[in-house]
Parts: C-alpha cells; structure tokens; sequence
C-alpha cells in the first residue's frame, strides 16, 4: 500500500503549513489571538477560507473542494503543529461533518457555501453532562406539537459555541435515555428564542459553552436526516473527529519534540550542552519513536474514518485514540522532565503543546474507554 501524498495533497500541506508558520511562529502571536472575543481570529478564519480549507471536506457539488480524510488530516496536522485556536474541529469536521453526513440536498445548499466561505460557523451540540462519553445517553427531549418540534434539556462543553451561528442540535424525539433509537438532529440558529449559551475558556486555552434548552420551537424542516435514526450519523460524526484529534496530536508531538531537542542542544550544564549526555539523547529518541508510533496509527485511522462498516470503523479508530494519547502523555511528560522547570510554566510554549495534548487525551473517550472498546471487538486482528 502507497502511504505517500499525492501531488496535490503535498501542494495542500505546504499551503498550511506555511500559512500555520506565518501566524503562529511564537507564544506571543498565539497569546494575541487568544484574547480576541471569541478566542481567535476572525480575520485568519477569512484567510482559511480563501485558501480553500474550510471548504475541503465537503462535494464540489456542495460547494466544496472534495477533499477526504486524509486532506483533512494533512490540514489538522499543519494546525496543530502551530497551536492554532482557529474552530476547525468544532465548525468544519463536527458541525460541517453532520451537514455533510445527514443534511438533505436543501439544507447543504443552504449551508455548505457559507461553511466554505467563513460566513456560516457550526457548533456540535451534543454531548451532557451524565452521558461521558456515550453517544446514545441523551436526555434532552424533542417534542412533536402541531407538525413542530420543542426542545428541552441542556449540553455541555460544546466546542466554540459561542462563535457559532448554527447549532446542530440532539435531542430525543422517543425512547428512553440511553436507547439508541429515538435520537434526532436539528439544526437551529444559535440566536433562537429559547437557546442560552454560556461560553468560557477551556484548559488548552480554547472555548466551549454550556447550552440550555428552554421550550425552543424548531420547524420540521430543521431535521437532519431521519427521525429517530441519527445515532449512526453521530458515531459517524464522533469517529471522524477521533480521527482529526489523532492527526492534530501528531503535529502537537512533533512540534514539541523539536522544540525539546533544540532546547537540549542550547541548555548548558557543566559548560556543555546538556545533549552531549547520553542519558538525555535517549530520552529525546524515545520521544521520536513515540511520536512515529502514532503518527503510524494517525494515518490508520484517517483511512478508516470513512469505513462503511460501522464495527470495523469504531474497533480501528479506539485503537488509534489509545496510541495516540499513550504517546501524546509520554511525550509531553518526557519533555517536561528534559525542560526542568521551565516546562512547566504558562511563560514557555512547551507547557501550551501539553496542555493541548492532555486534553485531546480526554477528548471522546480517555484510554480506558478505547481500550475497553478494543478489547471487547476482540482486537483488531479478528480470526477468517
């Protein structure tokens, strides 16, 4: 099997790339960013869009660029390396993702172009407080009165929330809680009478928000997909931002470890640089095996994100997700011990990259859960 970029995904990775070098190059460009109102640049977002990212993932009959996951692997990875805030994840692989996946001709027509032109942002909003990381734990009710649907319930830590001007919505049209029939997607502007948001930053310095529901009227046309039948979508949806978490983790270890390195080389203990002991150049290669190991298992599970077979698709993403965030907590650990102090401190970019990654190792579903999920599939190996 051909593991190379083509042509035109190589020219796709310079583009990003350099434009990721260009905005990010130091804490402080980042820091800037950071302080903006919603927690990043909306004149960069626009910068995206002209470049063609933002548009990537959708059909050219959509109005896209009709890129798959390995493009959008390439482009998170890019990200990722710069800690770029932009809400890629959030508004192009979650939102764009469940447009993309469930949304009927009309709907991706209305939607799409926007998304690919930085005027439309999307926010999933799907997950509360008491399901963890079950994607079929849903409690938020949709109630079908006079051909309408009213909503009730609440989300939590929805990415970028705040910056979203649609929300696309779960919510329990029958069943009970944990049923995996009964859940609907809706999309609904995130400024509706009934919706109240409060935003506020997250740990790896992003933004998420706490969404309440109180008696929100939605028509039926604002139904993604089938009634009751979107749970397929939202694993489907879940799995392909696995898949983009796996390939920024990647591009976070990789920047780190070079940071590390070089710190190594410029950092003097008794009148020499610190990586003239053999003790440390060990560790730094330990480091790089750890980030080969997962980048392997990031490319992996881009190609088995767009996998029709639901079980063959979920074993190989939670296998992925458990060598990433192995690798991503051994390498942000690992440099921390080689920085001393420093790497420790909010003042020093190295602490941004950990924080980032300890994160994304919490992110839909923590090491336990994926190995847990592997390890009841029977592993990825299966007997003919």
């Amino acid at each position: 099997m051909d593991f190379d970029l083509t042509e035109e995904q190589n020219m796709l990775k310079d583009t990003i790339s350099r434009w990721s070098a260009k905005n990010y190059g130091t804490l402080e460009a980042l820091q800037a960013v950071r302080a903006e109102p919603l927690g990043f640049s909306e004149d960069r977002w626009a910068e995206l869009a002209e470049l063609g990212i933002l548009g990537l993932p959708f059909s050219e009959a959509d109005g896209g660029f009709g890129g798959g996951a390995v493009e959008t692997l390439v482009v998170v990875e890019a990200l990722g390396r710069a800690l770029a805030p932009e809400p890629y994840l959030a508004g192009v692989v979650l939102g764009g993702g469940a447009v993309r996946l469930a949304g009927n001709k009309a709907q991706r027509a209305a939607l799409v172009p926007g998304v690919a032109d930085g005027s439309v942002r999307l926010a999933f909003a799907h997950s509360e407080i008491q399901a963890r990381y079950d994607l079929h734990d849903v409690a938020t009710t949709a109630e079908l009165v006079d051909g309408a649907y009213r909503l009730n319930g609440s989300k939590t830590v929805v990415l970028n929330a705040d910056a979203a001007k649609f929300l696309v919505l779960s919510a329990r049209t029958a069943g009970s809680q944990r049923d995996p029939e009964g859940i609907t997607l809706f999309i609904v502007p995130s400024d509706a009478e009934g919706i109240s948001i409060r935003s506020y930053p997250t740990q790896d310095g992003g933004r998420a928000g706490d969404i309440t529901l109180t008696d929100l009227h939605v028509s039926a046309d604002a139904v993604l997909g089938t009634v009751g039948g979107a749970l397929p979508v939202i694993e489907r949806v879940v799995d392909g931002a696995i898949a983009a978490l796996c390939a920024e983790a990647v591009g976070l270890m990789d920047a780190l470890t070079d940071i590390t390195v070089e710190y190594l080389k410029t950092r003097k203990q008794f009148g020499v640089p610190i990586s003239s002991f053999q003790a440390l150049q060990h560790k730094a290669v330990d480091m790089l095996v750890a980030v080969e190991q997962a980048r392997s298992m990031a490319l992996y599970a881009s190609m088995m994100a767009e996998s029709e077979d639901p079980d063959e698709r979920r074993t190989a993403l939670s296998a992925a997700k458990v060598q990433i965030n192995r690798s991503a907590r051994f390498v942000g650990q690992t440099a921390v011990q080689l920085h001393g102090g420093i790497g420790m401190t909010m003042e020093y970019i190295g602490a941004h990259y950990f924080r980032r990654l300890s994160m994304i190792e919490l992110m839909f579903g923590d090491t336990s859960y994926h190995l847990r999920r592997v390890t009841m599939e029977g592993g990825l190996i299966k007997d003919a």
